[in-house]
C-alpha cells in the first residue's frame, strides 16, 4: 500500500473524558470513540490478597502523583471519581507554569496541582492535606504512607521513576510510552516481575470495550489470517521550524529546577523549546509521533497478533533528519515472521499527514479517519478507529451478517480502575508492565531505524542491531552519575 499526503494535525488527548460509547451501527457511529463505565470494587477478605504489598479492600489507595504537567493532571481526573483513591502527594521540579498555550488548558507544577487535589477532597475529608515535593525522591523517602505511584513524567525519566518506586514496593502506573530505551523496556519488565507489585501503562485505549472486540474478531477469523497491518496518526512535531538544538540560552523560569528536569540526561541549557510539553520532539527526552501514538494506535495489533520481536524494522522520514529533533513525519515498517501456524505479518505506521491508500470495500461517499488501525487478512479487510475504537468489517453490509463471537476477554471496569483493583490484590490490570514493555519495544525499534538512518535487522534476544552496531548506544543509553536505571 502506497502513503498519500494528508494534512497534518495534532489530534487531542482530551481522550478520557471526550469518548463516547456507541453500537457500530453505521459508518458515523464507527469513527466514535468507546468509553468504559466506572464499576463499584468488590471487597474480599485481606487473606487472600497475597502479601503485605497489596492494599486491604476495605482501606483507600494512597497515591502519590509524580509529574504534574498536563498529562498528570488529566489522570487526576481519571482518579478522582474512585471512592476508595486519596492522591496525598505530588512532585514536580516546576512550581508553576501555564498550559494555556497547549491542548491542556489551565496550569501545571506541582502548586496549583496541590491546590487541584485539596480542593477535590476538601468535601469528603476538610482537613485532607497533600505534600507537595521538588524531588520525587524525596516524596518516597518521606511519604511512608504512599501505597502507589502514578508517573506522568516526560518519557526519559519514566524508567528511572518507575523501578525506584517498584523497589520501594510501590504499586506503579506509568504513563506511556513506558521507556525511553530498548533496554529500559527490558529492565522494567524484570523489575515488576520480581517486585511482584501492581502496575499499568497509560494507553488507556487497552481497556476500552473496541480493542477487546477487535482482538476476539480476529481471533474469531472473521478476516481470516492478518497478514497486513496499517497504522496512522495526523500528529507532527510541536516545534515547526526548528532544526538541531537551540542555541540561545534564555533564563530557566522561577521555580523550575531544570537541572531536576533533566535528570538522567546530559546538561544542557534551558530552553522553552523543551518546556512545557515540546520535550516530545527531542530524542534525548521524547520520540516524535511516533513515540507518542504507537502504544495506542498499534496496541490492537500488537494483543491481537501477540507482536513481539520483529525481524526487520525499516522507518524512513517525511523530512530531512536531524540528530537532536524528530522529523515532522514518517514511515515505519515492521516485518514479523510466522510462527505457531500463524504467517508472517507486515507492519506499517505512518504519521505526520501520511496514511495508507483508503481500503477495498471503504464508502465511497466518506472520507477515511484521520487516525485508525486497519487490519488486512486472507478473507476480508477490518479497520478500527484510533484508540481502541470498535471494529468495522469492510465492505460495510458484512457487519450485518457477521455474528459477533463470544466475549472471552475479561471486561474492564476502567483503565485506573483495573490498576486500583491490582493494588487491593485483584486480577492484574490487563496493560501491566510485561505487555507494556513489549508494546514500547515496537516503538523504540522504529525510533532506533530512524536515528540509524538504515533498515534494522533485529537479535530479540541478544537486544542487538545485527548489521548497525552503532545502535548500541541508542539501545542503552549513557546516564548522568546518580541517575542510572537499576
Amino acid at each position: 500500500m502506497k502513503p498519500t499526503p494528508s494534512s497534518p494535525h495534532r489530534p487531542s488527548h482530551r481522550t478520557q473524558s471526550g469518548l463516547l460509547r456507541r453500537n457500530l451501527s453505521s459508518r458515523r457511529s464507527f469513527l466514535a470513540q468507546s468509553a468504559t463505565a466506572v464499576a463499584a470494587l468488590t471487597l474480599v477478605p485481606r487473606h487472600v490478597l497475597g502479601g503485605a504489598k497489596f492494599v486491604a479492600p476495605s482501606d483507600k489507595v494512597n497515591i502519590a502523583l509524580v509529574g504534574a504537567g498536563g498529562q498528570g493532571r488529566m489522570n487526576l481526573q481519571a482518579l478522582f471519581p474512585l471512592e476508595d483513591v486519596q492522591v496525598i502527594a505530588v512532585a514536580d521540579p516546576a512550581e508553576d507554569f501555564s498550559l494555556e498555550d497547549f491542548y491542556y488548558g489551565g496550569r501545571g507544577g506541582r502548586a496549583p496541582t496541590k491546590a487541584l487535589i485539596e480542593k477535590q477532597y476538601s468535601t469528603q475529608t476538610p482537613n485532607h492535606r497533600c505534600a507537595a515535593y521538588e524531588d520525587f525522591r524525596v516524596l518516597l523517602e518521606k511519604e511512608k504512607a504512599v501505597d502507589a505511584l502514578l508517573c506522568a513524567t516526560p518519557d526519559h525519566l519514566h524508567a528511572y521513576v518507575s523501578v525506584l518506586a517498584m523497589r520501594a514496593g510501590k504499586h506503579v502506573y506509568c504513563e506511556k510510552p513506558l521507556t525511553h530505551n530498548l533496554w529500559e523496556a527490558r529492565r522494567v519488565a524484570k523489575v515488576a516481575r520480581e517486585t511482584g507489585v501492581a502496575t499499568q501503562m497509560g494507553n488507556i485505549g487497552h481497556s476500552l470495550e473496541g480493542m477487546r472486540q477487535t482482538c476476539e474478531y480476529i481471533w474469531d477469523g472473521a478476516i481470516g489470517p492478518v497478514r497486513e497491518v496499517h497504522a496512522w496518526v495526523g500528529a507532527t512535531r510541536w516545534n515547526k521550524s526548528l532544526t538541531g538544538r537551540p542555541t540561545d540560552t534564555p533564563p530557566v523560569p522561577s521555580g523550575l529546577n531544570w537541572d531536576l528536569w533533566l535528570g538522567p540526561r546530559e546538561d544542557r541549557p534551558f530552553h522553552p523549546a523543551y518546556f512545557p510539553v515540546k520535550w516530545r520532539d527531542f530524542w534525548a527526552f521524547g520520540g516524535g509521533a511516533i513515540g507518542d501514538f504507537v502504544c495506542h494506535d498499534l496496541d490492537a495489533a500488537c494483543w491481537a497478533l501477540d507482536l513481539q520481536n520483529p525481524s526487520t524494522i525499516h522507518a524512513r522520514p517525511a523530512s530531512q533528519m536531524d540528530a537532536e529533533i524528530s522529523p515532522h513525519g514518517e514511515i515505519c515498517y515492521w516485518h514479523f515472521e510466522a510462527k505457531d501456524g500463524k504467517p508472517a505479518v507486515d507492519v506499517t505506521w505512518y504519521d505526520g499527514g501520511l496514511r495508507p491508500r483508503t481500503p477495498e470495500g471503504w464508502p465511497l461517499d466518506q472520507e477515511m479517519p484521520g487516525r485508525g488501525c486497519l487490519f488486512v487478512g486472507e478473507k476480508g479487510t477490518m479497520m478500527c478507529a484510533g484508540l481502541g475504537g470498535r471494529p468495522m468489517l469492510l465492505p460495510e453490509d458484512r457487519n450485518e451478517t457477521y455474528k459477533a463471537p463470544a466475549k472471552t476477554i475479561l471486561r474492564s471496569k476502567g483503565h485506573h480502575r483495573d490498576w486500583i483493583d491490582a493494588c487491593k490484590g485483584g486480577t492484574p490490570a490487563s496493560s501491566d508492565f510485561e505487555y507494556g514493555a513489549r508494546l514500547t519495544e515496537l516503538l523504540l525499534l522504529g525510533i532506533l531505524s530512524l536515528r540509524t538512518g538504515k533498515p534494522i535487522y533485529w537479535d530479540g534476544a541478544q537486544l542487538k542491531a545485527k548489521n548497525a552496531p552503532e545502535a548500541d548506544a541508542i539501545i542503552k543509553e549513557s546516564y548522568r552519575p546518580g541517575w542510572e536505571v537499576a
